[in-house]
């Protein structure tokens, strides 16, 4: 069965008309002549199949059908004014839904001031949140689960962007009680006896492969104990004493408990992190976070 048109121009003639109770007024309301705004009413008239005013001097009365048709009326319009306006401020990039992937070490350096900023500037936008690792959040991009991550060391990909907001140096974690925690550097060298725990390759590649690169510009291959895919983890491993690690200078803000963290020798290596995007998404929300991150902020990200 085929749906009737939604006669809108009419219903909305209608509603003022209701209101007014006077062609003229009504008519003066809605910038129109009297004949157009007669006509108007005649075709809504038509659709619903019975006069919807009296006529009486010196103006108009509902009739029953008007009086029913009066609150269903104003609905349709109140509902379609606010459709106009939540598309509007989809479409300008000031609502909606916008879903970011995190590295856990980056709540702890650029996350935080990242979404204050963006949130103060766009409140009606919806932020779905997700920790994950990099390798994972690249797979989520593909997949158009998220739409922004926050990654640690990106390997190259054709079809995504990255951006650089962060470069921060390494550091050993060592057990409090360990001799070298007693020194304010380490030498990495001087880990290349002590097993280490280290995130699994698989979970952010780059990153692992700079660990062991460090390793060997030192002479040696990290002998790997223990795998976690958290730095939380990490450090609470190391202070059980399964091993050591080298790690990005933001997880010192973990402050775990009998667990020291130390500059390393040569410090000259960085590790960075990167907002990752796909080249095509038509998210306009994803340009505003972009444009939000090229701005900067004084407080940190």
């Amino acid at each position: 069965m085929e749906r009737p048109e939604l006669p809108l121009p009419q219903l909305h003639a209608f509603v003022v008309l209701a209101e007014e109770l006077h062609f003229g007024h009504a008519a003066a309301r809605l910038g129109i002549a009297q004949p157009p705004l007669s006509q108007q009413i005649r075709r809504l008239e038509d659709k619903v199949g019975y006069a919807l005013f009296s006529r009486r001097p010196g103006g108009v009365v509902l009739t029953p059908a008007g009086h029913e048709l009066l609150p269903a009326a104003r609905r349709v319009l109140t509902d379609l004014a606010s459709g106009l306006a939540a598309a509007r401020a989809i479409g300008s990039g000031r609502a909606g839904r916008l879903r970011i992937g995190f590295a856990a070490s980056v709540a702890l350096t650029v996350l935080p001031g990242l979404l204050r900023t963006f949130r103060q500037r766009f409140p009606d936008v919806h932020l779905d949140i997700q920790e994950m690792t990099t390798a994972p959040q690249i797979a989520a991009l593909h997949d158009r689960t998220i739409d922004i991550g926050l990654v640690r060391e990106p390997y190259p990909e054709a079809e995504l962007g990255f951006r650089t907001v962060l470069r921060e140096p390494f550091v050993a974690v060592l057990p409090a009680a360990h001799p070298l925690a007693a020194q304010p550097a380490v030498e990495v060298a001087h880990l290349a006896d002590l097993p280490f725990v280290l995130l699994p390759r698989a979970v952010g590649p780059q990153l692992y492969d700079q660990i062991a690169g460090l390793c060997a510009d030192a002479g040696f291959t990290p002998r790997v104990a223990q795998h976690a895919v958290e730095w939380q983890t990490v450090c609470a491993l190391v202070k059980t004493g399964l091993g050591v690690s080298l790690a990005p200078a933001s997880i010192r803000r973990i402050r775990l408990e009998g667990v020291a963290f130390r500059t390393i020798e040569p410090g000259t290596a960085r590790t960075r992190v990167a907002v990752a995007w796909r080249k095509n998404d038509e998210n306009p929300l994803v340009a505003q976070l972009l444009a939000t991150i090229s701005q900067g902020q004084p407080d940190g990200f």
